[in-house]
């Protein structure tokens, strides 16, 4: 198979998979009870009689493929790589090779974060128990894995190393978080979850790193999937992701865009930039689930309500109460999330000026949503 189509044929069976395993979830979760519930105390919701387990069906979709294809090529002998060749078949199956334990780890996180989220749907944790728990697989990425941002300041010795570090692990739990909040209508976090999936893996794809793509592909194909059942009835969702899927959804699109190389000044080519700006894409394709996170709070502890306390101030919801259909709200949503998410996939290869301008962009439109919106009235 050409590496190039490694993305469509992953994109292909976590949707497949997904469409099969969201049915299952469906009638087990209808015939096991494991229906929406209340949340914790002081949490306000619409329940709804809806069984969610949805992020066993998506995870379900991810990691058993990912797993088995990991597993398929470790197995194989070893290729004798040619140097010259940085983007061939056998060069491929090294770099696989190489990062068989971490990758793993990544997928153990996901499976960590499904667990949790599905034991918070049943029984609700505490807001400091929950956060506790999403730090473990956080800092077992980061520090015993390596996987971290801007390794760059290592150069600063051990100070930088550890301010790597610290970063790593607070952008994983942030998103962690993020996609949490955002998981409030129905369609809302897998859209915009499919959506970043996609962006991601358009620019690992420019830079032909064939295995973040492929995984990132695979996450975008998964939610594809399950959005049939969730999104799309004309009645409402049949079926809701849960905990147990915006938790390890965000951790996935957390850890995987730190394995991504947006910036990469050895390469004069290197299709996302050389500039060190390029770091912020991220920050632009995930900016509307970061930004429901940021708003939202801010509106809780104004009113002196715990941030972490479940309602209806969420962006999906504040758009429903100025005269959009939930269904609107979502689609605008995920507009957004595209439109502002092309911006950080173009951003690195900017120059200073356009980049600047980019940045603006992104901030721009986002305190303009939020004044539209109201959220800096008192």
């Amino acid at each position: 198979m050409q590496l190039q189509l490694l993305t469509p044929t992953f994109f292909f069976i976590g949707w497949m998979l997904s469409i099969i395993f969201t049915a299952i979830a469906m009638a087990f979760g209808t015939r096991f009870k494991a229906l929406d519930t209340e949340g914790a105390d002081g949490h306000v919701k619409e329940l709804r009689m809806v069984p969610n387990v949805g992020g066993v069906a998506v995870m379900s979709s991810f990691v058993l493929p990912a797993l088995a294809g990991l597993l398929y090529i470790s197995l194989r002998n070893p290729p004798a790589v040619d140097p010259t060749r940085h983007y061939g078949l056998d060069f491929f199956q090294s770099r696989i090779n190489e990062n068989f334990v971490p990758t793993i780890a990544i997928l153990a996180g996901a499976v960590w974060l499904l667990l949790m989220g599905m034991w918070d749907d049943r029984k609700p944790l505490k807001a400091a128990t929950k956060l506790l728990l999403q730090f473990i697989p956080a800092i077992a990425i980061v520090w015993a894995f390596d996987i971290r941002l801007l390794t760059l300041l290592d150069h600063y010795g051990p100070e930088g190393k550890a301010l790597s570090v610290f970063l790593g692990v607070i952008w994983i739990v942030t998103m962690i978080n993020a996609m949490n909040f955002l998981d409030n209508m129905d369609g809302l976090a897998a859209g915009v979850g499919m959506i970043a999936s996609l962006l991601f893996t358009i620019a690992a794809f420019m830079v032909q790193q064939w295995f973040i793509a492929s995984m990132f592909s695979l996450l975008a194909g998964s939610l594809a999937g399950f959005l049939l059942f969730n999104f799309f009835p004309k009645g409402g969702a049949k079926i809701f992701l849960g905990d147990g899927g915006s938790q390890p959804l965000g951790f996935l699109l957390a850890v995987l865009s730190i394995r991504t190389t947006f910036v990469n000044p050895a390469e004069v080519d290197y299709e996302l930039g050389t500039h060190w700006w390029g770091i912020l894409a991220p920050l632009i394709i995930l900016a509307i689930p970061l930004y429901d996170m940021i708003a939202t709070s801010m509106i809780r502890l104004r009113i002196g309500h715990s941030p972490w306390v479940g309602d209806q101030r969420h962006l999906s919801h504040r758009l429903v109460e100025r005269g959009f259909t939930k269904r609107g709200a979502v689609v605008i949503i995920w507009a957004l999330a595209a439109i502002i998410g092309v911006g950080g996939i173009l951003i690195g290869s900017l120059s200073p000026f356009p980049a600047i301008l980019v940045v603006l962009q992104t901030i721009a439109a986002l305190v303009l949503l939020g004044f539209m919106e109201g959220i800096f009235r008192r």
